[in-house]
Formats: structure tokens, sequence, C-alpha cells
């Protein structure tokens, strides 16, 4: 709601520790107000956050990202992914979902678990992942030479029969995204995050 700030982390892979710690001791006094069992997060930089990071600060939640709980709904039963979404689907792994939390199998187990996704890797995956390019900063700074990292993931991309490049995390998106538009794919090539794509799933069309 509106006490749901961001979590620090860009403040602090950019270097402004000072302001970090101001924005993570902010949340965790107003996390510290409510009684809860977990947190789930959309974005692996908030999950990786607050589930390694502020605990320094005596931040201690169970935290789960998106991937997680949807998976574990689903082989509980407890989600059923009912409606065809026919699509060709190319997964990345999010560094902060694969390599920085070793989170591979929920969002392959979610792909799998929906009718009609067909799913495919890039040479490059999961712990031999590559990065979207946003990372360290990176998502608010121009590079000052040489091929553009998100340019060479779509590369790889391409080098797939996916028609949609699958993520789980919003600076992904916008990396791939912008990757798509200047590659010049855009008519035939999409990027979607997996939790719109579940959704089409578990939604009737007459239900949206």
């Amino acid at each position: 709601g509106n006490e749901e700030g961001c979590t620090g982390d860009p403040a602090r892979r950019i270097g402004n520790e000072y302001l970090y710690q101001m924005m993570a001791e902010q949340n965790i006094q107003t996390l510290n107000q409510y009684t809860f069992k977990k947190i789930v997060t959309l974005c692996p930089h908030c999950f990786n956050n607050i589930k390694n990071e502020y605990p320094q600060l005596g931040g201690n939640y169970k935290v789960y990202h998106y991937t997680e709980f949807v998976d574990e709904l689903i082989q509980n039963g407890k989600l059923k992914p009912v409606k065809s979404v026919d699509i060709s689907m190319t997964y990345h792994d999010s560094c902060y979902l694969g390599r920085h939390n070793k989170i591979y199998d929920a969002p392959r187990n979610i792909s799998k678990a929906i009718p009609g996704l067909e799913l495919h890797e890039m040479e490059r995956n999961c712990e031999r992942g590559f990065c979207c390019g946003a990372g360290g900063g990176h998502m608010w700074m121009e590079d000052s030479g040489g091929q553009r990292i998100n340019h060479m993931r779509i590369d790889q991309f391409l080098d797939t029969e996916g028609e949609t490049l699958g993520v789980s995390c919003p600076f992904c998106y916008q990396m791939f995204a912008e990757g798509i538009q200047s590659k010049g794919v855009q008519e035939s090539k999409q990027t979607k995050d997996l939790v719109e794509i579940i959704a089409e799933s578990v939604v009737p069309e007459e239900e949206k």
C-alpha cells in the first residue's frame, strides 16, 4: 500500500550506502509494525535484498520470490493452470534469482505446468546464465562503448526457437523490451513476465 517503499537496493548497488541504510531501516520499522508469516516479492532484486541483506540491519523475515510461491501453490493443487496459452517461450534466468539464490527449478516448473506453453532454453542458462545488463546500477547508466549487454542477450534469445522471452524480473523485462525494439524484431518477438503468462492460464477469459 502507501506505506510500501523501495527496498533501497539500487542505492546500495550504485554505492550510496547512507541512503540505502536509511531506506532499509525505514522499511524494517514499517514491516515490524505488522504481523505476517511471509513476504512475497515480484522483483528478484527486492527478494535478494530483503532476504540476504536486511538481516544485517535487524530485519529478519521469511521471504519468497513469486516463482517459488506460485510453484508451491501449483504443486499443492491450490492453483491450477487450466487455460491453454499457446506460446513458444525461451526463459531467461535473472541474476538475483538464479546465480545469487540458486532458484532455477521454480520458474521452469511453472512454465511446464502451463498448458500449451512450449519451453526453450538459451545456451547460456542456469549457472551459466547471462546478465540482462541492468545489474550493478547499470539500469540508469549509458554504456560508454562496445556492445550493449542486453543486445547480446537478445542475440542469444534469437538463436532459439522461442517467440517470447520469458522473465521473472522487472529489470530484465525493461532491458529486453528495449533490446527487442532496438533489434527491430518487435513484430515477431516479445518479452513477458512469467506472472503475466500464469495469470492468462489460471483466469478464464470471460473473468478478465
